[in-house]
């Protein structure tokens, strides 16, 4: 494989190659020093907003990303795509489908769609989706997150992207169901896809309502669109847009991300390291609990002494 770029020009102009070649170290050589500079200087300098597109299975993320990327690049804007698929528990494979949904020109600058496993991380994204995020936040004007489809309770979204849309098809269930729902909570706007099966469509949207500012406090933005006629799109474009120019302090949004997305990172690191080191160990089988306790206060004294040589 190619080297890396060693900066951010570097990375321009190397074109699509050269971020593919990025990402994919992300996957299998995530401790690049290189990598790691080159992840510094995204961070500092984001050029353009991350979108998370989050939703359950069969609600049409994947069919609403490639009109509103559409959309975008109709009025000139650049484009990245980050779609995680679901990962096999049996095989560990991923069919990584999401993009056969995406009608796009390969052969378009302004657009890049990337492909990603879950692979056993929960919550909806991938492991390496925040860093790859932050790249590709550093290259396009938009960054479009795609989760695989979620439940009720998985909001990670909210740690990855700057704007979070949540996709509800009719039928979905009514005012209670949704207020159970911590998703809820976490949305910047909301799109009942699927909009031209008509009265479902209205009583879903009006059932969303009641129950976001119920969650929120506050009046959400909640529209329907079709992907299907079209009808909508424009004004789910100009409610992202809108959405974009309202938050109000995007660095302090984007700080919360990057400590949630280390903390994540470094328990799951030190989880595997750990578990490693300690395996071979026998707990005693007479008092267990007690061993697992002195265990862990011994694993946190070393912690401590650790950290007083950083």
């Amino acid at each position: 494989m190619k080297p890396l770029p060693r900066d951010l020009p570097a990375l321009a102009a190397g074109g699509k190659a050269a971020l593919a070649r990025c990402l994919s170290a992300l996957e299998s050589a995530s401790g690049d020093p290189g990598l790691t500079r080159l992840l510094d200087a995204a961070w500092q300098a984001p050029r353009g907003v991350a979108l998370g597109l989050t939703g359950p299975p069969g609600v049409g993320k994947s069919t609403l990303a490639n009109s509103l990327v559409r959309k975008l690049r109709q009025s000139g804007q650049t484009v990245g795509v980050v779609a995680v698929d679901p990962s096999s528990g049996v095989s560990g494979g991923a069919l990584l489908g999401d993009r056969a949904r995406m009608e796009l020109d390969p052969d378009d600058p302004g657009v890049f769609v990337r492909s990603m496993a879950a692979g056993r991380h929960l919550g909806g994204l991938a492991r390496p989706a925040f860093p790859a995020v932050v790249l590709m936040r550093a290259c396009f004007d938009w960054v479009l997150v795609e989760t695989v489809g979620v439940g009720q309770s998985e909001t990670e979204i909210a740690e990855c992207a700057d704007l979070v849309l949540l996709c509800v098809q009719p039928g979905s269930g009514d005012a209670l169901q949704f207020m159970k729902a911590g998703i809820m909570e976490v949305p910047d706007l909301v799109l009942v896809t699927k909009g031209d099966l008509g009265v479902p469509a209205r009583r879903a949207a009006r059932d969303l309502r009641g129950a976001l500012s119920l969650a929120v406090g506050q009046e959400a933005r909640v529209a329907l669109v079709s992907a299907h006629t079209g009808e909508g799109l424009d004004g789910a474009v100009a409610l992202v847009a809108a959405a974009r120019d309202a938050i109000g302090d995007l660095a302090g949004r984007r700080r919360a991300q990057v400590r949630a997305w280390a903390s994540a990172h470094l328990l799951e690191s030190f989880g595997t390291i750990g578990f490693a080191a300690l395996a071979p160990l026998r707990p005693d089988l007479e008092a267990p609990f007690a061993w697992l306790r002195c265990l862990e206060n011994q694993v946190s004294g070393l912690v401590n002494e650790v950290l007083k040589t950083v």
